[in-house]
């Protein structure tokens, strides 16, 4: 396969997935908001998003304040942010129009009809009337959009590239989900109310990434942070944890292999390896924030490496 076009399936994935998973940090964060709590909570929720997001300064140069309306708008519809959820929207469709003749129809009319949809859904104001069915939409969309590759794509090099694209973005979005909220949770546990507040914050998060029901069939007990964490980074057996993406990212790596990318075949192995024997008492005792760091930093390493063996190469260290 051209190393474009691979480029090209690989990009349409990861923006899709990103659109989906912005979609569930905003939701995540509104459903917080309308709990009571104070406005420097509230407040610190939306700093936190965007920081992790590395979105912190570009808001900041355009918005004085930290007003919830003001940051679900820069996150779904600013064109001038390149992580808000149009601008991946009209990214993935870009993508997927390079590449007409490697894709379904299928699949093109459906990246294609989410594009055209979210404009008109936008135009109509459903930020501004539900924030939460916006965000309902978009996940929908992206499901969709996958479940349309499985149902429609032969199991080649253009459908193992779209997966690798979906999982690497995946294992991004979810580790820095979960460190947004943990840091969060720490900035505010005060009095009496701190255990309802924990209780409502963590099912928040188990939400946002669909996981409510999973822990609650996994543990079958109260929600508690470590467990919280415990499922979104080690739960190999969950499609959205740390785990589970790692393991799927390399086997996607060992499938279209070439002959540049070993060390990057044994460095996808190993950081999956790292999960699959981590202990969550472990992590924590370390500090879950390093923890998170290091994880990102390899992902993104590990990414960029990706970039370099098999698609358009992309500046960074593992191009060095």
């Amino acid at each position: 396969m051209l190393s474009r076009t691979a480029d090209h399936l690989y990009w349409m994935a990861r923006y899709t997935e990103r659109a989906e998973n912005t979609a569930r940090m905003l939701d995540a964060n509104y459903q917080m908001s309308l709990l009571p709590q104070s406005d420097a909570y509230a407040e610190s929720g939306w700093r936190a998003m965007l920081a992790i997001s590395e979105l912190s300064g570009l808001y900041a140069a355009q918005h004085e304040g930290m007003k919830s309306d003001e940051v679900i708008s820069f996150m779904s519809r600013d064109a001038t942010n390149l992580s808000s959820i149009v601008s991946c929207l009209q990214a993935a469709r870009e993508n997927a129009r390079a590449v007409r003749g490697a894709i379904t129809t299928e699949l093109w009319e459906t990246i294609n009809t989410t594009w055209l949809d979210g404009q008109r859904l936008l135009a109509d104001g459903i930020l501004e009337r539900d924030p939460g069915q916006f965000f309902e939409w978009v996940k929908f969309r992206s499901h969709l959009s996958r479940g349309v590759q499985a149902g429609t794509m032969v199991k080649d090099a253009s459908f193992n590239f779209m997966r690798l694209g979906t999982f690497l973005e995946r294992a991004d979005n979810t580790a820095r989900i979960l460190d947004v909220k943990f840091e969060m949770l720490e900035q505010q546990r005060e009095g009496a109310s701190a255990n309802a507040l924990d209780y409502y914050h963590w099912s928040a998060v188990l939400r946002s990434v669909s996981g409510f029901e999973v822990y609650r069939k996994v543990y079958r007990d109260v929600i508690t942070p470590e467990r919280v964490a415990g499922l979104l980074i080690l739960h190999g057996d969950w499609p959205r944890s740390l785990a589970a993406s790692l393991e799927e990212v390399q086997q996607l790596i060992a499938k279209v292999r070439t002959e540049r990318s070993v060390e990057t075949e044994q460095l996808a192995a190993q950081l999956w390896a790292d999960l699959r024997e981590g202990r969550i008492r472990d992590i924590l005792k370390g500090g879950l924030h390093a923890f998170l760091t290091d994880f990102l930093a390899r992902v993104n390493d590990l990414a960029l490496r990706v970039s370099r063996d098999f698609l358009v190469p992309l500046a960074g260290p593992a191009g060095a």
